[in-house]
């Protein structure tokens, strides 16, 4: 069992992906109030070598010895895996060795104002970096930053790193009802994103319980809405999770071991890590389609989101 790689995973964007996870959980410089993965417990913007550079490569290169079927290698993970400041040697190291396998990587953006950072990443094929907000009020509340960051900083980032990257960046934009999605901030993502000029917008809302109660997702007509608002091209909502199970990379194995696991008792997100061995984030994956198709449920109890069998 692999402690820095998951999956492959089931995408509907990158197909099956195999995610390197450079970060321990839950380390970010964001602690998102919808973040399915759980609250940050190290919030900060300090780029330091959390997972060491060789125990990811020696457990990359076990991994591909046996001739995997992958479409992508994502580097992502349980925080922002762009605070590892081994990243572009890591992605280095994949495009030297593997060069028929695609990288790409899943950032929240917030650190893109260091050009130090924009220049090791030019090697991935896709970044997909996130922008909920493009005015400062709203992106407090919503992202809960690390003191200093400035979605003005954030915003240029992103636009420096379009400006110096061949390569795509999908942008992807999280809307909760009450948090971003009112009319002013409509306007000021609209702003932002013909500054950005990304290759696409994907546009998501929750489908998960956050780290906050209450919160209400935006439904499939009020996204669309959105869409009709910017009048951007190149704007798509995001699959639900009930499409996964038609993607080759589904399988029915650890669907099979979550729902047996969960029958015992209830259990959160952790507790399905520690006991099957298998990464969150792709146990993540599982869940919401579990939760969509009517097989689990959830409750909010003080240790924290618990999933258990839907009984009818």
């Amino acid at each position: 069992m692999y402690k820095h790689l998951f999956g492959p995973v089931p995408s509907r964007r990158l197909g099956m992906s195999l995610g390197i996870d450079l970060i321990p959980k839950k380390v970010c410089s964001l602690d998102c109030v919808y973040c399915e993965v759980g609250k940050t417990t190290k919030l900060t913007t300090n780029r330091l070598e959390y997972v060491k550079y060789d125990k990811v490569i020696a457990e990359l290169k076990d991994f591909m010895s046996n001739n995997p079927k992958i479409d992508y290698i994502t580097l992502s993970g349980s925080g922002e895996p762009t605070l590892n400041s081994k990243i572009g040697e890591v992605l280095n190291f994949i495009k030297e060795n593997y060069p028929d396998v695609k990288t790409a990587v899943l950032t929240s953006g917030t650190l893109l104002s260091d050009k130090n950072l924009r220049k090791e990443l030019l090697q991935a094929d896709v970044i997909l970096p996130s922008l909920d907000a493009a005015g400062q009020e709203a992106f407090e509340k919503i992202n809960r930053p690390a003191p200093g960051i400035l979605v003005y900083d954030y915003i240029q980032g992103i636009i420096d790193l379009r400006n110096e990257y061949k390569g795509k960046i999908w942008l992807e934009v999280l809307f909760l009802k009450g948090y971003n999605d009112s009319e002013d901030e409509l306007i000021r993502l609209k702003e932002a994103i013909e500054k950005i000029k990304p290759d696409s917008v994907q546009l998501n809302t929750l489908d998960r319980p956050g780290t906050v109660e209450g919160l209400i997702p935006l439904t499939k007509e009020e996204l669309q809405h959105i869409i009709d608002f910017w009048g951007f091209d190149k704007v798509e909502i995001i699959a639900s999770q009930i499409e996964r199970t038609a993607i080759p990379s589904y399988r029915g194995d650890v669907e099979s071991a979550i729902l047996e696991t969960i029958a015992r008792r209830p259990c959160t997100l952790d507790d399905l890590h520690r006991l099957l061995g298998i990464h969150v984030n792709e146990i993540n994956k599982y869940l919401g389609t579990l939760e969509i198709e009517g097989k689990i449920t959830t409750q909010s109890l003080e240790r924290g989101v618990f999933y258990e069998l839907k009984h009818k």
